[in-house]
């Protein structure tokens, strides 16, 4: 029955995430016109921030467990391009674009690195507040807030630490380790 909900949440989040790619690009290219690829920049751009602001938020707080298959592995594995962009990039060489390839590779690596700074950063900030918030309403710590960028503890920096899975995860499901110190062990 595990496996079937795991199928479901997938399966669930990428025909969401498919769709909101396709309609957003439709209405994009619709606006702007098809000259440069917006389109994808935009849906690759906001979902690396979506990916970096819900990793945050998901080390903290997991609704469920599934909820992480639906959201970031279905939606935003809809949702993201990549494949799009590499033929896009191709597109526009093989127009003689040489140029306006070049920078559109570099733009939307360089964007997508910073939108998921960005993510990350606003994740961070979130789970720390409502940590506070909550401390104050129950009485006692919730959570320990996640660091800034750097070293997470054990000397680890936040791509190492990324990409090593969590207890819970099953292999091929890589997510931020959580930090609870109180079951940590040396």
């Amino acid at each position: 029955m595990d496996k079937m909900l795991q199928l479901a949440a997938l399966s669930t989040g990428g025909v969401l995430g498919v769709n909101a790619r396709y309609w957003l690009g439709f209405y994009v290219n619709r606006w702007v016109g098809p000259e440069f690829p917006w389109a994808t920049l935009l849906i690759n751009t906001t979902g690396s921030f979506a990916i970096g602001l819900l990793t945050m938020l998901l080390s903290r707080w997991l609704p469920h467990p599934n909820f992480r298959l639906l959201v970031v592995t279905g939606f935003l594995g809809g949702y993201t391009t990549y494949s799009t962009f590499a033929l896009e990039s191709l597109t526009l060489w093989e127009r003689g674009a040489r140029g306006l390839s070049l920078i559109y590779m570099a733009s939307t690596v360089a964007a997508g690195f910073l939108a998921v700074i960005l993510g990350v950063a606003v994740g961070r900030e979130m789970t720390m507040r409502l940590g506070r918030g909550l401390e104050r309403a129950v009485g006692h710590p919730f959570s320990r807030p996640v660091p800034a960028f750097g070293p997470l503890g054990r000397g680890e920096s936040l791509p190492k630490a990324a990409l090593r899975p969590s207890p819970s995860s099953k292999p091929g499901f890589l997510m931020l380790p959580s930090r609870d110190p109180d079951r940590e062990q040396d």
